[in-house]
């Protein structure tokens, strides 16, 4: 089946060049000239990824991300955004987005990055559920119970992360090895979301002191668990 794209990009000439050409690359895309109609279609339609535009009329990028989250914690999505916000794309990770592409951007940028999402979200095979210190981490569901507590819903980026973290326990991770890993490349505003989404996952973490995510000074994170 082909890749389905929701694309939200007001500018009328980026927006007919980007849809006509990740289609002759072979993916389905739907495009959009607002944030509302944006909505509108991912709440009547299924999508495989959004690519979102920060600055839009009627709704923009980093509102229809807020809203996308209450309901869909798993569709990657990725910013289109003027390389003089970059710094305003930290928020947007905060809001639970997962990566970001400045304009001008090449297609064959874009559909690298597109491609970062869907292979690993066709190819892993991560176990059911994994058990950290009282918490019971469940990748497939992108979820996260503490016993007898509330349910965490994860983003599928916080929940590569966590994987990885927990795969490699008692070890440390370089910030490089991770941002290729799971990014596909080591870039500095991507490093930058990377602390982000460190800080999200030991808010979520908090609650068993057990459970740490050291910073290694100038080398990357250590995850431990006490026993």
């Amino acid at each position: 089946m082909k890749t389905k794209i929701l694309l939200a990009e007001d500018d009328g000439n980026l927006g007919f060049v980007t849809k006509d050409s990740l289609e002759q690359l072979g993916y389905q895309v739907d495009w959009c000239q607002d944030g509302l109609e944006a909505l509108n279609f991912l709440r009547n339609g299924s999508y495989d990824i959004a690519l979102l535009d920060v600055m839009m009329p009627k709704m923009d990028g980093f509102e229809l991300a807020q809203i996308i989250r209450k309901d869909n914690k798993q569709i990657p999505i990725i910013f289109l955004t003027a390389k003089s916000m970059q710094e305003d794309v930290l928020t947007g990770f905060e809001l639970g987005a997962d990566d970001y592409i400045c304009k001008p951007f090449s297609i064959q940028e874009l559909s690298y990055r597109i491609n970062v999402f869907i292979k690993r979200t066709t190819t892993n095979s991560p176990p059911k559920k994994v058990s950290i210190g009282t918490f019971q981490f469940d990748f497939d569901n992108l979820s996260l119970q503490q016993e007898a507590g509330d349910e965490k819903r994860l983003t599928y980026k916080e929940a590569v992360l966590l994987r990885l973290l927990i795969e490699n326990k008692n070890s440390v991770l370089k910030r490089k090895d991770i941002l290729i890993k799971i990014w596909g490349e080591d870039d500095y505003f991507l490093g930058r979301s990377l602390d982000v989404f460190i800080s999200k996952l030991r808010k979520y973490l908090k609650p068993d002191e057990r459970i740490s995510i050291l910073n290694v000074h100038g080398v990357g994170f250590e995850f431990k668990i006490l026993e």
